[in-house]
């Protein structure tokens, strides 16, 4: 049984804050409404739905009813039954606790791992992939940093993609992730096997992490461009250390010095923050976490097999014969959804027992 105290408080919580928006703008308070619409909605679709049953089902015992309308009001309490189902299923999912990050933009980091060239050009092709993904969902995507392999690719790429929700969507991609190819300059046609290391980190605000300017050691250094040549004559580029946490980034790309410095305070916030939810996750479900929401980086994910055009999650199980369209960001999106549903099914478990 759904907790009906808590529904309706959810409800009273709802009508006092579009009371109180009304009488006056408050953008804290139009928050907390954003995210109590849904939960609200689904709320009073699953009463309509329990006093529609409820209707039926006093029809059915009333002497009064007639045969004809007792064979269409149990035909109709089927249906209403099985919507009823459908309903407290949604409204189940509603009231899970929310990731306050969920909203968030997102900083994504890929680097190459084990496999040299093929490795960096791995890291390349994942790279549009997601780029791709995010073009398809109307979010943008800007690379922070880049340090390119020596036959293409990327050896590291750290790009912000801003948008709504992207960290909901992006969050289950950290981990490694492994193909498996023939490389164009392999003359045997032999499968070679490499990795890619993904981090999905919610980009923070001021508000989430409080950084103390006198904890910062900041050096400032020419820009270096490939093979070691000077970019530029100023000291532009900017490598920024967290002393308490250790924590450091380093940012080139931009000629301004201002705007490094910017990019690279976002970073090193977004870090510092990813860092404290997952000792926080950690803290709370030591003994009892979903291996989907683990964001352990050290874990082999997925494998992208090439020859087979197989793509295989190693977590759910998932296996698609649709790489060439997951890897256009077409196709990821049955990825991402099915890793959803399982992160939310080990939820509701975890809830109900």
């Amino acid at each position: 049984m759904l907790p009906q105290d808590k529904l309706d408080l959810i409800l009273r919580r709802h009508a006092e804050i579009s009371a109180r928006l009304a009488a006056g703008h408050d953008s804290a308070l139009s928050r907390e409404l954003a995210g109590l619409e849904d939960v609200a909605a689904a709320i009073r679709d699953y009463r309509t739905q329990v006093d529609e049953v409820g209707g039926l089902e006093a029809m059915l015992v009333d002497p009064a009813t007639d045969s004809e309308m007792r064979d269409l009001a149990e035909d109709e309490l089927r249906d209403a039954r099985d919507r009823l189902e459908g309903l407290e299923h949604q409204l189940r999912l509603a009231l899970l606790p929310k990731d306050a990050a969920d909203e968030k933009s997102a900083i994504l980091e890929i680097r190459a791992g084990t496999g040299g060239d093929e490795a960096a050009l791995f890291a390349g092709d994942l790279f549009r992939m997601y780029q791709r993904y995010a073009e398809q969902k109307g979010w943008t995507v800007e690379i922070i940093s880049a340090s390119e392999g020596t036959a293409g690719g990327f050896k590291e790429v750290i790009a912000e993609i801003t948008g709504r929700g992207v960290f909901a969507k992006l969050k289950f991609e950290s981990g490694v992730h492994r193909v498996q190819r023939v490389p164009d300059t392999e003359t045997q046609g032999r499968i070679h096997t490499s990795a890619a290391t993904v981090a999905v980190l919610p980009q923070a605000e001021d508000v989430d992490v409080d950084i103390n300017e006198r904890d910062l050691k900041i050096d400032l250094m020419r820009a270096q461009g490939a093979g070691g040549q000077h970019v530029n004559k100023t000291e532009s580029a900017i490598r920024i250390t967290h002393l308490p946490t250790g924590t450091i980034v380093f940012v080139q790309d931009e000629r301004s010095q201002h705007k490094n410095r910017a990019r690279a305070m976002a970073l090193l916030r977004s870090r510092i923050y990813d860092a404290e939810r997952q000792k926080l996750d950690a803290e709370r479900a030591a003994d009892r976490r979903s291996q989907v929401g683990s964001g352990d980086r050290s874990e082999r994910i997925r494998t992208y097999n090439f020859p087979q055009g197989r793509l295989t999650d190693h977590r759910i199980n998932l296996t698609l014969y649709k790489l060439d369209k997951v890897m256009i960001g077409e196709a990821l999106d049955e990825v991402v959804d099915a890793l959803t549903t399982d992160y939310q099914a080990a939820q509701l478990a975890a809830n109900d027992g």
